[in-house]
């Protein structure tokens, strides 16, 4: 398989999370990912995007969301760009799930279950860009 790249370009939103879940959907499966990679790809895109609007953005919803997916061979990237504020991943500390359950805390397990449904997940910011790239290898 060729390498190809796929590009989508959403207002920072959640209005068009649907739109970014139907992009994600079609290309993981005409890259043959199944229906289960396909539901945790979704959910891990919505989860960054999601991130992006609310964090990077603080709710301004004019702001522009770049998604692209890059087709390979062995594996699937999903990059998302923005010009928000920067993630500080120094400063991220993995949720306390049994403490968040006791108190009925909402919220906070993006990266978290990011991390879980992805190969890999990275974070750069270069050129007054912020992105964060996300690997799934194929089976």
């Amino acid at each position: 398989m060729a390498s190809s790249t796929h590009t989508l370009t959403i207002p920072s939103s959640t209005r068009f999370l649907e739109d970014v879940r139907e992009f994600v959907s079609t290309h993981a499966a005409t890259a043959g990912f199944d229906e289960m990679e396909v539901e945790k790809l979704k959910m891990a895109v919505d989860e960054a995007c999601t991130n992006v609007i609310e964090h990077a953005y603080a709710g301004q919803s004019e702001q522009p969301v770049d998604i692209a997916i890059i087709l390979n061979r062995d594996k699937l990237v999903i990059r998302i760009r923005d010009k928000g504020q920067t993630f500080n991943q120094q400063a991220y500390r993995e949720p306390d799930l049994i403490k968040y359950a006791k108190t009925r805390k909402s919220g906070g397990f993006g990266v978290h279950i990011m991390r879980k449904l992805m190969d890999e997940v990275s974070y750069k910011t270069t050129g007054g860009y912020n992105e964060c790239c996300m690997v799934k290898y194929r089976q």
